[in-house]
């Protein structure tokens, strides 16, 4: 970080900055200053700060807190089942909760995972940002849909070593079906079919395999 910052406090290396290079990543304060310095105009300047310039003035809440993020739809209210619980009597539990489609994230190598959280609940918007200490899964991270395909949020809590219930690994696996069944082959090969019987399936790869 103090690397960028003395990068980006000279005006002609903030020349050089290809548009949406600052979306992400922790810039300092004066970061508008810059761009100024270097005749970007204000259109370039708002879209370079990117949404993570909302995390600017957003902290942790001060206070031995755990933050706790559920992804689930919004029909199960799972702040109530934690409400005055606390982590080994000391750390009070702080629950966020949102589905895959509400949140997006930054993870890094040394510095663990930011999630970005947007959504309306009840025609409100809500805008959060924190570092989640765990996460629990109640939701499928493929969907049917073309756009409900999550693997890169998967990737991103696992990148940034987030424990979760069930585990990451589990979670990936388990995006492909075949894959899984594949994983139910071996456990019948092993234990035999009267053991362990499975429904017998057909795979193809595609479509026109089938005719």
């Amino acid at each position: 970080m103090n690397f960028l910052r003395r990068r980006f406090s000279d005006p002609n290396a903030a020349a050089n900055i290809p548009n949406g290079y600052l979306q992400g990543i922790g810039v300092d304060d004066n970061r508008e200053r810059v761009l100024q310095a270097a005749g970007a105009s204000p259109q370039t300047i708002r879209r370079d700060l990117g949404f993570l310039s909302s995390l600017t003035g957003r902290t942790e809440p001060k206070g031995k807190t755990k933050t706790l993020l559920v992804i689930d739809d919004p029909h199960t209210d799972w702040s109530k089942y934690f409400r005055g619980k606390k982590i080994h009597g000391e750390y009070d539990i702080r629950v966020e909760q949102c589905e895959f489609s509400e949140l997006n994230l930054a993870s890094y190598s040394d510095g663990g995972t930011m999630v970005d959280m947007q959504l309306y609940r009840q025609g409100t918007k809500i805008v959060r940002s924190f570092k989640p200490a765990f996460v629990l899964i109640r939701q499928h991270a493929r969907g049917m849909g073309v756009q409900e395909d999550w693997k890169n949020l998967v990737l991103g809590f696992q990148y940034g070593c987030i424990p979760s219930v069930n585990s990451w690994e589990s979670i990936y696996n388990f995006m492909d079906k075949p894959w899984v069944f594949a994983q139910l082959l071996k456990l019948q090969d092993k234990h035999g079919k009267e053991k362990f019987p499975v429904i017998d399936q057909s795979y193809f790869p595609n479509h026109k395999e089938m005719y």
